[in-house]
């Protein structure tokens, strides 16, 4: 395993949890709680479901299950009484925060430890890993139920429509490099 995995994969939770964020930023609060079906999650839900998820694989990463008895997971997925934007918003704050805490301790000599899930044995490279895939999926709707939501308002989180070979090309300048012959990606 080459070094700095932990590093690049504390990068990628940053990305995802900004990528959510700033998809969040444009949607009023109240918006938060719409669905766009009787069978979708709102984005509130799926912030409740992350969170959930967070302090369960992340609480005592190391030494309990990943799966936490106490864990109510079907909840998630249900609007509650209690469920604010501010709310929602703490329990979004407290999982990234215990992701956070749990990634920091943790050196290149602990990726290949064993941590359960559900009883199932993952090394820690393999769980998170999982973890990673798992909050891409769910930042992705977030984006698209925000996108959704924001109509016209919507300001592009990548490269905007149309503006590839710019973006490529303002890159490749950041990079110190020039695009290869023939184009395409070097």
């Amino acid at each position: 395993m080459p070094n700095g995995y932990l590093d690049d994969a504390r990068t990628q939770f940053r990305k995802l949890r900004e990528l959510a964020e700033n998809a969040l930023a444009q949607v009023p609060e109240e918006s938060w709680f719409v669905r766009i079906d009787p069978e979708s999650n709102s984005l509130a839900l799926i912030m409740k479901h992350m969170a959930g998820n967070m302090r369960s694989r992340w609480t005592d990463f190391l030494t309990t299950d990943g799966e936490k008895a106490d864990r109510r997971r079907d909840t998630e997925f249900e609007d509650e009484s209690s469920d604010t934007a501010e709310a929602v918003r703490a329990r979004w704050d407290a999982g990234w925060a215990l992701v956070f805490e749990a990634l920091a301790p943790l050196t290149d000599e602990d990726l290949g430890r064993t941590v359960f899930i559900r009883g199932e044995p993952h090394t820690v490279l393999q769980a998170v890993n999982r973890q990673i895939a798992h909050y891409a999926l769910h930042a992705g709707q977030m984006v698209f139920l925000a996108k959704h939501l924001a109509g016209d308002r919507w300001r592009s989180l990548s490269v905007p429509r149309g503006r590839s070979e710019r973006f490529n090309e303002t890159m490749r300048e950041r990079a110190g490099r020039k695009p290869p012959p023939g184009g395409g990606a070097s």
